[in-house]
């Protein structure tokens, strides 16, 4: 018994030191790859912001192998390999993420929406759409709707598109009232192309105007589908009320205005109207108007279009110069022809309209750009006037 408790007592401290070693050697492995990891983490940042993305990468992926449970460094990751426009990986590493059980509430909101973009980047929209619809009632809400808004835009899903305006209307995300209008535009021209719906088409481009009065478009829409009807008076109406709601589209209906107002017998009334409104706002298509309508009332060609040279007095315009000049006699009558075609060669690019958002430039005017997608970014003038 005195040799057993003997042993006993001497191998007491050496199992202490024992112990004791193996804990500082823990301790210093430990320390060592805390000093590791920081480490790469600083070094992949060093690397992103001298905008070496690969070398970056790497770092971050060293990181994310010596502490594979920090969220911090997945999302970078994740981020970095979208905007490299990897977005296989991408969606890996989010993907990951919200298969953790041990994440926070807040970073599976924040996993969520960057899959989201993920998809979105990558053209995959059901997906995105799907992720998008995951983060209702969380704080990406109205990113998330905004991007569901751009998705059924894209995707020319008005009904869709309408309901996600209204909730942000309601939320008080902003004024949508003038999106809505162009909406109800969309739904009433598909109701009288595809379905041959006039009623219907009215009441929605009726609804729009009541919904958004200074926006052109559902007026504007209203007319065509009024003079259609046969109904000139009730066209001329909606065109002439433009004036107090949306002066500055008078340019792009200009010509209508004449023609509907000679077929309703208010053609005095259309050259009063585009008078004031040139007076007020001085356009090429406006000027043009008025010279048709005054050949139209009876005064001579020669005479009405002294109405170019009036508008070149105010602003230099090759337009205006080539539309005068179509009605000048030639010494020449061979040659007539040639310079024409000449200047409305010339002319042509001027006569262009330019997305005031990316530069997209037609030859008709849109009312949502179709480079951009956005809306009325078109302002109602030729290149040549801005």
């Amino acid at each position: 018994m005195e040799l057993d408790l003997s042993w006993i007592l001497l191998g007491l401290p050496i199992a202490f030191t024992l112990g004791w070693l193996a804990s500082r050697l823990d301790l210093r492995q430990l320390r060592i790859e805390n000093r590791q990891a920081p480490k790469a983490y600083f070094k992949g940042l060093n690397y992103l912001l001298n905008e070496q993305q690969d070398q970056a990468i790497d770092a971050f992926i060293e990181a994310v192998q010596r502490d594979p449970d920090t969220s911090e460094l997945h999302f970078a990751l994740g981020n970095l390999f979208r905007r490299r426009g990897e977005y296989e990986r991408a969606v890996r590493v989010h993907e990951h993420l919200l298969s953790r059980a041990d994440l926070s509430a807040s970073d599976r909101e924040r996993a969520q929406h960057a899959l989201a973009q993920d998809f979105l980047k990558a053209g995959l929209l059901d997906r995105a759409e799907d992720a998008l619809q995951r983060l209702e009632g969380t704080r990406y809400q109205e990113q998330a709707w905004l991007s569901l808004l751009a998705l059924h835009e894209r995707a020319r899903d008005w009904p869709h598109a309408t309901e996600i305006a209204r909730r942000l209307q309601q939320a008080e995300h902003g004024d949508f009232a003038a999106r809505l209008a162009h909406y109800q535009c969309e739904l009433a021209a598909t109701a009288l192309s595809k379905h041959q719906d006039p009623t219907t088409a009215r009441r929605l481009l009726t609804e729009a105007i009541e919904q958004s009065p200074a926006s052109a478009r559902p007026r504007i829409q209203l007319a065509g589908l009024l003079a259609g009807q046969g109904d000139m008076p009730g066209a001329f109406t909606e065109l002439a009320r433009l004036e107090q709601h949306a002066p500055q589209a008078i340019p792009l209906v200009a010509s209508e205005l004449v023609r509907i107002g000679q077929a309703s017998g208010q053609l005095p009334h259309a050259i009063e109207l585009l008078q004031r409104s040139y007076a007020l706002l001085p356009s090429i298509d406006t000027a043009d108007a008025i010279v048709q309508a005054q050949v139209a009332a009876g005064t001579p060609m020669p005479e009405a279009r002294e109405g170019y040279v009036r508008h070149m007095t105010q602003e230099p315009s090759l337009i205006a110069a080539m539309r005068w000049l179509s009605h000048e006699p030639f010494a020449q009558d061979g040659a007539h022809p040639m310079v024409q075609r000449s200047l409305e060669h010339a002319a042509r690019p001027l006569a262009r309209y330019r997305c005031a958002a990316c530069g997209f430039e037609a030859q008709g005017y849109f009312w949502q750009c179709p480079g951009c997608q956005a809306w009325e970014s078109f302002p109602p003038k030729r290149i040549e006037e801005l």
